[in-house]
């Protein structure tokens, strides 16, 4: 770089031989006295050294020379002056490289470093160069390090020391050294060159934005040179950065990449990975340009929870879409992990389903925390608190908790914790391992929310949760590509304890995951959910050992279709264990609106009376209407094969079998099981002796322990004979018993053998 030849800048002062008006023999400021006159200077035409020249007589200490001209100076840019001097007689001076910096309209820049070094001069007749160089950056070889403030300064020099002494100066020449330190055609501009100093301690903030507007402008890279940077504010980076040095920020100050907006880049500019993880998403969530931080495949160890509503620190809403992707987030083992339990006595009413009073220690109770006890659901949480009022919201209603209670609340950590927000919509997170390895859970949503996605990514060992909603931060969420890998593997069934996700809201889709291990794959309230393509299997080593859900709804009508799952040692559950009206009386829903299709269930080594459908209510009288069971493959495998395929849990409830509606199961295939669940069911009914009130019990044959409410057609096949082996052409009656069981009355005794098709459900 070379500004006279780029920019076409002047910057050397003229010759002495061409007049001592332009030479202050003070500070150099114009209408300062000028050489011209003077009785101690005069020029030498011919001096053997220099040609002609300055003569001095040092009658001051110091004796000054300025330049009046207004040298400019500019950010990033750096000059030499330098002088070659001599003394001819008298006492020997020192001379230095001295200057004025001035700023906008001629004010004096003070505080700032004006002189170079000092040089002794002890011989006659020998030749000094003095000289300085005068830049912005703070760097070695920089004798006056000026920042970005002054916009020009006149330089000279100083004598110092002893009057009396005769010195000549040949001239003061000034020129641009920049080159000495980068050039314009290097691809970066450093922060250093507009005054960073790198200390931990100063402010940098001027520095950066100058320097960061230089690059910017020429499309360079901003280079944040070896050092410690302090950022006292907000600092917005608009040209692509390159940290050799750290940056330092008071936690509530956020450092905005535009064009780098990428995990590594915080990394490095901040030293510490956890502290660049919330720095970046701090940014993330205030408008750096990008939607989306990448990780940049970086692994990212923590020590506790990333509590990522006080990390942004500034919002409590947030609805734009945000990414978070490609990386691998690791829970390092320590204290910060561990779960805390709180035992609390609190007052529970149906008629403020969602809360519970009168909480008494409610300060030790923390907003996501896990509740239990009598009549507490699973999966139900606290989603807010006031302790002011004692009063904590939940998750969900309780289906028969008592008006008072001590209730325990238990906190699970999580490697990414969002339950701060009090909603937060549209946030994505794709392609990252949680490597929670037994010491820490994935993550907890936040109270409220619209449409996360949660893409292609790993749970590996939660050690209670992968995906904890406590709230309805889970409305419309998708859960696709994800795989989820228990923490209790070589657990037995009965002992373990993990969830892979819950949710509280509606439009659910969970598609092609796969989840090994976990108590229940997904605990599921709310409606319109679609299940398709995943692979949930909880088995385990033990032979005929217990299995548990895989999925269980927790709204008896969840208005949910399931297909093309395969569903490994589990059983899918429909109940309304999260009803605060849990008797039929006091609801007008029914258990229904779900379909099954193509779905592949296997178990292996379970006991006989494993069944891969249950329905679980709470509550007495409670009606069956929409539930779907069609082409299905029922297959069991290893010891022993399974009584029938799908069942009541009637320990907490019963149905009223007589209002079923809208039950179809069929198509389905099966493979070990003795009793092959149908409805409209088809049997062949053979009567041996003649009887004219044929017996038909269905109860092997319907779902759901049903009654028999229809009979759709009786159809001979072959003669129907009286006692005398004589056909006869009559039509029968199908009389309905009130349970399984069917009546098929004849006019006459007859035998043969009829098809029947026979429906649990009332026509509609």
């Amino acid at each position: 770089m070379n500004m006279v030849v780029t920019d076409g800048i002047d910057l050397m002062p003229p010759a002495f031989v061409d007049g001592l008006d332009d030479w202050s023999s003070t500070d150099g400021t114009p209408g300062s006295p000028t050489y011209t006159g003077a009785a101690n200077a005069a020029i030498v035409a011919s001096d053997p050294d220099f040609g002609s020249c300055l003569e001095l007589q040092t009658i001051s200490d110091p004796l000054s020379l300025r330049y009046i001209g207004e040298v400019p100076v500019f950010p990033g840019a750096y000059i030499e002056i330098k002088a070659r001097i001599k003394v001819m007689s008298g006492a020997f001076p020192s001379a230095r490289i001295a200057a004025r910096a001035g700023g906008a309209g001629g004010a004096h820049i003070a505080g700032l470093n004006e002189y170079g070094s000092s040089n002794t001069m002890d011989t006659y007749g020998r030749i000094y160069t003095v000289s300085a160089i005068v830049g912005s950056g703070n760097r070695a070889g920089v004798d006056m390090a000026w920042g970005t403030e002054p916009v020009y300064g006149h330089f000279g020099l100083d004598l110092s020391g002893a009057t009396g002494s005769v010195v000549r100066v040949e001239s003061v020449e000034i020129n641009d050294v920049t080159s000495y330190f980068h050039r314009k055609l290097m691809h970066w501009v450093d922060v250093r060159d507009y005054g960073a100093i790198g200390d931990g301690v100063t402010d940098d903030l001027a520095a950066f934005e100058a320097a960061d507007a230089a690059a910017e402008a020429s499309g360079r890279e901003l280079l944040i040179s070896a050092g410690t940077y302090y950022l006292s504010v907000h600092c917005t980076l608009n040209a692509r950065c390159r940290f050799e040095g750290k940056v330092v920020m008071p936690d509530g100050k956020r450092l905005q990449l535009t064009h780098n907006f990428d995990l590594p880049t915080y990394v490095d500019a901040f030293g510490n990975e956890t502290l660049a993880l919330k720095k970046a998403l701090q940014a993330l969530f205030n408008y750096t340009d990008h939607e989306s931080l990448d990780m940049g495949g970086m692994r990212i160890q923590l020590d506790g929870p990333i509590d990522v509503h006080a990390a942004v620190g500034n919002k409590n809403t947030y609805a734009n879409r945000r990414v978070l992707r490609n990386g691998q987030l690791e829970a390092n083992p320590g204290t910060a992990w561990n779960t805390t339990a709180v035992a609390c006595t609190a007052t529970y009413s149906s008629g403020n389903s969602m809360e519970l009073t009168n909480v008494a220690g409610i300060a030790s109770v923390e907003v996501g925390s896990l509740v239990t006890g009598a009549g507490v659901g699973r999966e139900v949480y606290v989603r807010d608190k006031d302790d002011a009022l004692g009063t904590i919201t939940l998750s969900q209603p309780l289906h028969s908790a008592p008006t008072s209670q001590t209730y325990t609340f238990i906190r699970f950590r999580y490697l990414l914790d969002f339950s701060g927000f009090a909603s937060l919509q549209r946030f994505q997170i794709e392609g990252i391992e949680f490597g929670c390895f037994g010491d820490a859970s994935g993550i907890m949503l936040p109270k409220d929310g619209l449409a996360w996605h949660i893409y292609d990514c790993w749970f590996t060992k939660p050690r209670d949760r992968a995906i904890t909603s406590i709230g309805k931060g889970c409305n419309g969420m998708a859960v696709d590509n994800n795989e989820f890998l228990s923490n209790e593997y070589n657990t037995l069934v009965q002992y373990r304890t993990t969830i892979a996700f819950n949710t509280n809201s509606n439009d659910i889709k969970v598609r092609n995951n796969r989840s090994v291990r976990f108590r229940h794959f997904g605990v599921l309230n709310g409606g319109g959910h679609i299940i398709s393509g995943n692979h949930f299997w909880q088995g385990d080593g033990s032979v005929d050992g217990e299995r548990s859900a895989g999925i269980v709804f927790t709204q008896k009508s969840c208005k949910t279709t399931m297909s093309a799952n395969y569903i490994d040692n589990a059983w899918i559950e429909l109940n309304n264990e999260h009803d605060v009206k849990a008797n039929a009386s006091a609801s007008t829903r029914a258990f229904g609106t779900l379909s099954l299709t193509g779905n592949i269930f296997t178990a292996g080594d379970m006991p006989s009376w494993f069944t891969y459908i249950r329905l679980a209510p709470f509550g007495t009288g409670h009606t069956i209407d929409g539930i779907s069971v069609v082409g299905n493959t029922f297959k069991t495998i290893g010891s022993g094969v399974v009584d029938r395929v799908e069942g009541v849990d009637t320990s907490e409830g019963s149905f009223d079998h007589s209002a079923t509606k809208s039950v179809t199961f069929t198509s389905n295939s099966f493979d070990e099981v003795i009793e092959r669940t149908e409805s409209p069911a088809v049997v062949r009914v053979s009567q041996a002796g003649v009887s004219n009130n044929w017996s038909v019990d269905l109860s092997a044959k319907l779902p759901f322990g049903g009654q028999a409410l229809g009979v759709d057609a009786v159809m001979p096949q072959g003669d129907i004979v009286n006692g005398s082996g004589v056909a006869q052409f009559v039509a029968p009656s199908a009389q309905l018993a009130g349970n399984s069981n069917v009546s098929i009355k004849w006019p006459a005794a007859v035998s043969g053998t009829v098809h029947m098709t026979a429906r649990v459900d009332l026509p509609s």
